[in-house]
């Protein structure tokens, strides 16, 4: 179960919000390449279409224009922090209780989510699938028979501790919120006059929707007859947003968190060769792309150093981080990243990678350039060493398979093969983004910003 998160998509009050939704997913495409899903509301019930894959394999053009009809539609693409690669944890999650049909997808991972699940399951509840976005519903229809449906998200909230950006689709009201640390991201825009949410706003540059905020810490947006209105879960925390989304997983195309990611990502860049002077006669910056590329220019920029892409992408390959085995990870490395071995033989040459978590996908890739004749590889690293496991949604639950937890910075390079290798610190991290006090840097520091003391770890329910 180590994989990565999802991204969300919503749309509210569109004859076209079926293929709204396909082409908002296929923009967050890079935040899950598991599976997807998309549910409409056609005024009358809950149509649905879930498949594992990528969102152009799933959804046909009788998806889109003849079985999911309505105006209202949820969508979700995953990679899994808690259940197992299966059809039955693809999300939106449906459950119906009574007259209601509740959908939910979600971005994530509750740190306290076994523990809930054996609670319910202690009373009588029976689970579907092992994704802990089921417990969120469960939780959601106990308190609707006491409380109408904000009161019943808001008490079944007050359960879960963790990451969660939602959106609930319950009949023909949507209700879209956000943790009280803000630790995922979930934007708002606008479509004419539809209402449209999304984990990162390239998904409403590509229906041309207009981004209007974030929602807030503890923030929840209610949709309920065509109005909209505001509300909150409890009292906000002190915001802790993911910094790593601005590191490596949002695009840079994207606006998370109310900041310009490629802005950001070449600030580390810059920052990261001021810390890192020293190296001389390298002939060129190298990105591994294409995470890699802006920090790359950033840095290029500031050492006075050429930028030269020596290393040529597939784009028609997934990444590499978010596969969800070794093996397969080592495969896409060679499919994914191909050098062009004239530029590179012979060369001192001074990469930029934005991230090394277990250090084996960046083994290979500098030993190609061995290969090619490479006389130095010197690396630089746009972030701080991985050294503690994230809890929250990341691709990297167990101290044990970070190299930087169980080796010095010295050790890394030598097992890399690197002439030298250095990391942005964790002041310069916070220096490269305007409000930095704002952000969650665990991985990094161990610091933590939830507190918990049972079962830290991801649902472990797969049998």
């Amino acid at each position: 179960m180590k994989k990565e998160y999802c991204g969300i998509f919503a749309i509210y009050g569109n004859e076209r919000a079926a293929r709204m939704t396909y082409f908002g997913l296929y923009a967050l495409q890079h935040r899950g390449q598991e599976c997807a899903g998309i549910v409409t509301w056609d005024g009358q019930k809950s149509r649905e279409q879930r498949g594992m894959g990528l969102v152009a394999e799933i959804f046909t053009e009788r998806h889109l224009e003849h079985e999911l009809k309505g105006n209202i539609a949820v969508g979700h693409v995953r990679y899994s922090t808690a259940g197992a690669s299966l059809i039955r944890n693809a999300q939106p999650f449906t459950v119906r209780h009574g007259e209601l049909e509740i959908s939910i997808a979600h971005n994530g991972n509750l740190i306290n989510a076994l523990e809930l699940r054996r609670e319910l399951e202690s009373q009588g509840a029976i689970f579907q699938s092992t994704m802990d976005t089921e417990v969120i519903a469960h939780y959601i229809v106990k308190y609707l028979q006491k409380a109408d449906l904000e009161e019943a998200v808001r008490r079944a909230c007050s359960h879960i501790k963790g990451a969660f950006s939602l959106v609930i689709l319950v009949n023909d009201t949507m209700i879209a919120l956000r943790d009280p640390n803000g630790i995922r991201p979930l934007s708002m825009g606008k479509l004419g006059n539809s209402y449209v949410f999304a984990s990162e706003t390239c998904a409403f540059d590509i229906m041309d929707a207009t981004y209007l905020r974030d929602l807030e810490q503890s923030e929840m947006v209610i949709i309920e007859k065509g109005k909209i209105r505001s509300a909150f879960l409890r009292e906000k925390a002190p915001k802790k947003q993911c910094i790593f989304e601005l590191v490596y997983f949002a695009r840079p195309d994207s606006q998370v968190f109310d900041l310009s990611v490629y802005g950001c990502r070449k600030r580390m860049g810059e920052i990261l060769a001021q810390e890192s002077a020293g190296v001389t006669d390298i002939d060129y910056v190298l990105p591994f792309p294409s995470s890699g590329n802006y920090a790359a220019v950033g840095y290029a920029q500031e050492a006075k150093l050429p930028l030269e892409l020596a290393m040529i992408r597939n784009n028609y390959v997934g990444r590499t981080f978010i596969q969800p085995t070794q093996e397969m990870r080592d495969f896409s490395v060679n499919m994914k990243l191909n050098p062009v071995k004239d530029a590179i033989k012979g060369k001192k040459i001074l990469i930029v990678e934005d991230s090394i978590v277990r250090g084996t996908t960046v083994r290979t890739r500098i030993n190609r350039l061995k290969d090619c004749g490479a006389k130095e590889i010197h690396l630089r690293v746009s972030c701080p060493p991985v050294k503690f496991p994230c809890y929250y949604g990341i691709d990297f639950s167990s101290k044990g398979e970070l190299i930087a937890a169980n080796h010095t910075v010295e050790e890394i390079a030598k097992f890399i093969g690197l002439d030298s290798l250095h990391y942005l610190s964790v002041e310069g991290l916070q220096a490269s983004v305007p409000t930095g006090e704002d952000f969650c840097y665990a991985c990094f520091t161990g610091e933590y910003p939830i507190d918990y003391s049972g079962e830290l770890c991801r649902m472990r329910l797969d049998k």
